[in-house]
């Protein structure tokens, strides 16, 4: 079913009479880690969030066991990123919205905002979250669900939410100020699939995958050897592995520059689809991003 229908289908369902628990906590759904975080941080402490995916996880790919599907049934309120990010959970959200209100988060992000890569089939680029600018928009669309659907609480996600944006401000100034002090010929940003488009946009990095957008797509030895090329003729020092999808293809690109007499490192682990261990800094969106950014900048400074 088409994105579209979806869209149509989920404001049908936040138009429904908003449904709390007996004690007067919200029960959220979110199907991934980053929706889940900014949930908790702006609904606290009168939601009860639930994330389906957890750390390495592989979104692209992910498929609603049983229990999810007991979880999101029992919800109060549904949020997921969308733009085809939880493509296969695509059905499962569309006859959920009928029930239980289901919210986009991304659903207010502009589209002159959103990226559309050639390679992905005239679809946008989900991965939003790495523009921080961006992911404040899908903040304010939390905050405005559980105003809505909790008013008598309005004031408390109110003022949630400002200080989470003020924090979300200030991080996406960190981002830019760090990745400028990599010089310019080294801002190359090699991982294993293209999720960090909208990062590079935003903070001035050049940014190159091997595989395409989502890791259902294959990768060949042309797209190895493009990189490869790439390495060599800029010097990059350092590529990145990504924690929710296998380093394979990263170990089989610093093989390839080898054999061109080229040394590059694995710069360190990135996170992308999903986030660091409960209860880490990684373990939130604010330390992922910036885990990601000091990672960055460590190796290719």
């Amino acid at each position: 079913m088409s994105g579209k229908i979806l869209a149509v289908l989920v404001l049908v369902a936040v138009g429904c009479a908003p449904v709390e628990q007996d004690d007067g906590t919200l029960t959220v759904t979110a199907t991934i880690g980053m929706i889940a975080d900014v949930a908790q941080e702006i609904g606290q402490p009168h939601i009860a969030v639930t994330g389906l995916m957890g750390p390495g996880v592989d979104p692209h790919l992910y498929k609603a066991t049983s229990s999810d599907l007991r979880k999101l049934r029992e919800a109060d309120v549904i949020l997921y990123n969308g733009l085809h990010l939880e493509g296969r959970m695509a059905d499962v959200l569309v006859k959920l919205a009928r029930q239980i209100p289901t919210v986009q988060v991304t659903e207010t992000i502009p589209e002159s905002k959103l990226r559309e890569p050639p390679e992905f089939a005239g679809q946008y680029d989900p991965h939003v979250w790495f523009d921080v600018s961006m992911w404040r928009i899908a903040a304010e669309q939390i905050r405005d669900t559980f105003v809505k659907m909790d008013p008598a609480h309005a004031a408390d996600y109110n003022a949630n939410a400002e200080a989470y944006l003020v924090e979300l401000d200030t991080l996406h100034a960190y981002a830019k100020e760090q990745i400028a002090t990599i010089p310019e010929s080294s801002r190359v940003l090699v991982t294993a699939h293209d999720a960090f488009g909208y990062f590079g946009a935003a903070y001035g990095i050049d940014v190159m995958g091997i595989q395409g957008i989502s890791t259902a797509s294959e990768y060949g030895l042309q797209d190895l050897s493009r990189l490869v090329d790439v390495l060599v003729e800029r010097k990059v020092k350092a590529v990145f592995v990504e924690s929710s999808v296998s380093p394979k293809s990263i170990e089989a690109l610093v093989r390839g520059a080898e054999s061109k007499g080229h040394d590059v490192v694995v710069g360190g682990e990135l996170f992308s689809d999903a986030m660091g261990q409960a209860g880490s800094v990684e373990g939130t969106y604010l330390g992922m991003v910036r885990h990601n950014v000091d990672t960055i900048v460590k190796a290719l400074k």
